[in-house]
């Protein structure tokens, strides 16, 4: 009926609009959840970072606490400070004094003040231009508070080093509690911001007035958070806190208050982050943290999207079912009228055993909700006869009493009690379950009829599982019984033919999950060994970095760090892939900027091109992209090595184009190229370029992988060539924002390992590791940054050494160790020691199980792919937190 169709098709196309909106305004909603969800998951994160930076900068406060108190009461500095008036010489031998515990303390200055705020002696008596000596200080607080409360603090820059610390005072009382003078000891705080800036956040203290005086970012240092108002203005200056009254204020803008304690703001060069602030209440101070959104965010609406795409399958999915069961409604109808001429037409003949194999081998245990829908009573054995799934339909068929039906319990069980009420028909009971048991061992699908006492005729099928087992189906079909005899024939043919093929299906995928499995245990094995001297040889280069005489070695040092950085990537992306392979890869997609990926790229493969004899040329950019950075690089050496094999002569240039939204990454190479017919042939595995004669032949799986990393990025790899003139391989990749090259933390510079002022100067550390090669690297690389390395050896080192009383202060352990693993090694060498140091498992691991395990028990873990600094400043925490 023609004129019917069009009102119809209107319907439907009103029904998908309406379902089309829908799923944009789920997932909008779905979208600012999942981003509110990510930033709090965030900061909370950040929260406990942040409480351990508190922690580390009231440890080192701590340390130097009660130094001016014992001072005060030395008989030395109190008969000074008696005196009306001291000479020059009892000056100099109280300044000597200062200067020997000054060096025992490791502080920066101590000076002894006189009643009226002059310093009498100091332990910097002899820096000329510098020493405190002489100089008047009785505008500072912290000389008015001790005066008046016998004790006082005080952060500002020195008055004549220029230099800023914390200052703690001690008044100095005479005989009758009078006090006669102050001692102040001046600790520097400085090199916190050091062991910050190793950090991706920014870190910052403010004090109450709000003003910035420590900071990982150093342009912010003596910023002020909110404007002045004129009593601070005029505290500041009477004080000369800060040298210079602070005037600039940090801009920020306000966008959402996330919770009562987390912020998220805007700043102009960072971009959007969250802030998250943690109050030092015995100081007065607030320590704050900020960091990027950038990838919650992304995380986010990577999730929205997939709950997008996931509710749109969803829509088309039910559409196609409504038009489905539309069309079965047709032919139902069809199929009635048919019926009603043959035999009354059976139309409710049992179709549904066609699926009956499939529902049952996808079942979960139990009274299985994928089987309820049936309408036939359904009991799911296992290859050892025991109940593992039925349905809601088999228990009222057979009027089992509650609780007798379980999982486990063994058909034969079943069976008997069915023939103690007469449902086995006449005979031994015993001879008719043993026949039904053969059944269900034989493996083949049986059907026949059994009419109980009632006068009801009940169906029995049963047909083997794939991978063992049996199920068996029980239908009523008294009133279809004449139908179902006519059909029998039909259905077993039909439901023989889905067996064969559930069956052939179900072992090829076996064997090809087996295969995968194999390969990535393997693969995963293998990349864990190689990084094993690839990890040494990094640590021996980063302490022989702070050995090197000048910068220029220093650079090519840092170039070789570099490389082995790379490859270092190369064999992760390695383990990546067969992580993709096995479904179980993460990619970590965010903006950075391009340049130093390519500068990176063009020294590293630079110094090959010039040995072939070729020019690697780079073409410099501002661009920011949007991909995970070392599968990307992966794409890239992939494109430059091939480049470099298959060029004569010539050159080879890297560089980058826009394309719209996309930024398009180029090698251009001046080699004999590909011919249009090879041109796909190449991103297949194992396939290569042959016809090189001398020219050194690959692998055949670089542009493979290429291939499988661009798709799984969702990247365009796109090729161009003319033989003998050259080719050009590209990558396009998406713009990211403008704002994420001012996010990333800056590199830590090739200075990082130089002991001075290093918080870890007489740490005992022990290192056990079953790499020789890694435990030498680790043990030169602690000596540089102070540490007393007491061991550094493998399992039966350790446990020879360890005696009673030689614990270290910390303990940097392995995981593998052979035969025995460091959490199993530790609790013999606990029992050697009498305690337990401090521990920090340093490991090759990736297993979250570790991670775990590691928090449990209060211990540090690092992966050995992060960075030396990583390292440095996870020791520098829980060694001041130990002491």
């Amino acid at each position: 009926m023609p004129f019917l169709r069009r009102p119809r098709h209107k319907t439907t196309v009103l029904l998908l609009c309406a379902a089309a909106c829908l799923i944009a305004l789920l997932s909008l909603v779905t979208m600012r959840h999942l981003e509110r969800r990510s930033l709090l998951h965030d900061a909370e994160q950040a929260r406990e970072q942040l409480r351990l930076h508190g922690e580390a900068l009231e440890l080192l406060i701590e340390r130097y606490q009660v130094l001016p108190g014992v001072l005060a009461l030395d008989p030395e500095i109190r008969a000074a400070l008696s005196n009306t008036d001291i000479d020059p010489a009892e000056s100099e031998r109280i300044s000597r004094k200062l200067e020997r515990v000054n060096g025992a303390a490791t502080t920066s200055t101590l000076t002894l003040l006189d009643r009226n705020g002059l310093a009498l002696a100091a332990s910097n008596w002899q820096i000329p231009g510098a020493s405190n000596v002489g100089n008047h200080y009785n505008f500072r607080p912290y000389f008015q508070r001790a005066m008046r409360d016998g004790s006082g603090t005080f952060y500002a820059e020195g008055v004549t080093t220029a230099v800023p610390g914390y200052f703690l005072s001690e008044a100095v009382r005479d005989d009758n509690g009078k006090p006669i003078g102050v001692v102040v000891v001046k600790v520097v705080l400085r090199p916190l911001e050091q062991t910050w800036a190793e950090t991706p956040d920014s870190v910052f203290a403010s004090d109450s007035n709000g003003v910035i005086f420590l900071s990982s970012q150093k342009a912010w240092r003596y910023h002020v958070l909110h404007a002045l108002d004129q009593a601070a203005r005029e505290r500041l200056t009477q004080t000369r806190q800060y040298g210079q009254l602070p005037r600039q204020k940090l801009e920020y803008r306000l966008l959402e208050n996330l919770d009562t304690s987390v912020q998220r703001v805007r700043l102009p060069d960072v971009g959007d982050v969250i802030w998250i602030s943690h109050p030092l209440s015995q100081q007065g101070w607030t320590l704050n943290l900020m960091r990027s959104t950038a990838s919650s965010i992304s995380a986010a609406r990577t999730m929205a999207l997939a709950v997008a795409g996931g509710l749109l399958a969803l829509a088309l999915l039910g559409f196609v079912l409504w038009q489905r069961q539309r069309l079965a409604q047709l032919r139902e109808r069809s199929r009635v009228e048919l019926e009603r001429l043959v035999k009354h037409h059976a139309q409710e003949l049992r179709t549904a055993q066609d699926g009956l194999v499939h529902a049952a081998h996808t079942a979960d245990y139990g009274e299985s909700r994928s089987l309820q829908h049936l309408p036939q009573g359904i009991c799911v054995v296992d290859a050892q006869l025991n109940l593992v799934a039925w349905n809601r339909r088999y228990i009222e068929l057979f009027r089992f009493p509650p609780g007798f039906i379980q999982v486990g319990r063994p058909i034969a069980d079943v069976f008997r009690y069915n023939a103690r009420r007469g449902l086995l028909g006449p005979g031994p009971i015993d001879e008719a379950i043993e026949r039904r048991l053969n059944h269900l061992r034989s493996g083949k699908p049986h059907m026949h009829e059994r009419e109980r006492g009632d006068g009801s005729v009940i169906e029995i099928r049963g047909n083997p599982l794939p991978d063992g087992g049996f199920v068996t189906s029980y239908a009523d079909i008294t009133a279809y019984k004449n139908a179902a005899r006519d059909l029998r024939s039909l259905v077993d043919s039909l439901s023989h033919r889905v067996d064969e093929r559930t069956r052939d299906l179900a072992a090829a995928k076996r064997e090809a999950e087996d295969a995968n499995r194999s390969k990535t245990r393997f693969v995963a094995a293998a990349v864990h060994d190689l990084l094993q001297p690839l990890n040494a040889a990094r640590m021996f280069l980063s302490a022989l970095r702070g050995r090197l005489p000048d910068a220029a070695t220093r650079e090519v040092a840092d170039r070789i760090d570099n490389a082995l950085a790379a490859q270092d990537g190369i064999l992760n992306s390695l383990l990546d892939i067969s992580r993709l392979e096995s479904g179980a890869l993460e990619t970590q997609v965010r903006d950075f900027a391009l340049d130093p990926l390519l500068d990176a790229l063009a020294h590293e493969f630079g110094i090959l091109a010039k040995a072939r004899g070729l020019r690697l040329e780079r073409v410099p950019t501002r661009a920011i992209v949007r991909s995970d950075e070392a599968l990307l690089r992966r794409i890239l050496q992939n494109f430059l090595s091939n480049a470099i094999r298959y060029t004569a002569h010539g050159r080879i240039v890297l560089g980058c184009r826009r394309d719209g939204e996309q930024i398009r990454i180029e090698v251009h190479d001046t080699g004999r190229g590909i011919p249009e017919a090879r041109q796909r042939e190449i991103f297949e595995e194992f396939r290569r370029l042959d016809d090189g004669g001398n020219q050194e032949r690959g692998t055949g799986l670089g542009l493979a992988i290429v291939d499988r990393i661009a798709r799984l990025l969702g990247h365009r790899i796109g090729l161009r060539s003319t033989p003998e003139h050259g080719s050009v391989f590209s990558v396009s990749v998406p713009r990211g924002s403008a704002s994420a090259g001012q996010l990333q933390a800056p590199r830590p510079s090739s200075g990082e390992d130089v002991v001075a002022d290093s918080l870890l100067a007489g740490c005992r550390v022990w290192c056990i590791d079953d790499d020789t090669r890694v435990s030498q690297a680790m043990s030169l690389l602690l000596e540089r940054w102070g540490c007393r390395v007491e061991l550094a050896g493998g399992v039966e080192q350790a446990l020879a050494t360890a005696r009673p009383g030689n614990a270290p202060d910390l303990l940097l352990l392995d995981v593998r160790l052979g035969a025995t693993t460091g959490p199993e090694l530790l609790p013999q060498l606990v029992a050697r020691w009498g305690r337990e140091p401090v521990v920090i498992l340093h490991t090759a691991e990736q297993d979250e199980a570790l991670r775990t395990l590691a928090r449990e028990r209060g211990w540090g873990f690092l992966s050995k792919q992060a960075r030396t600094s990583a390292l440095r400043s996870l020791m520098t925490h829980f060694y001041q937190r130990s002491r």
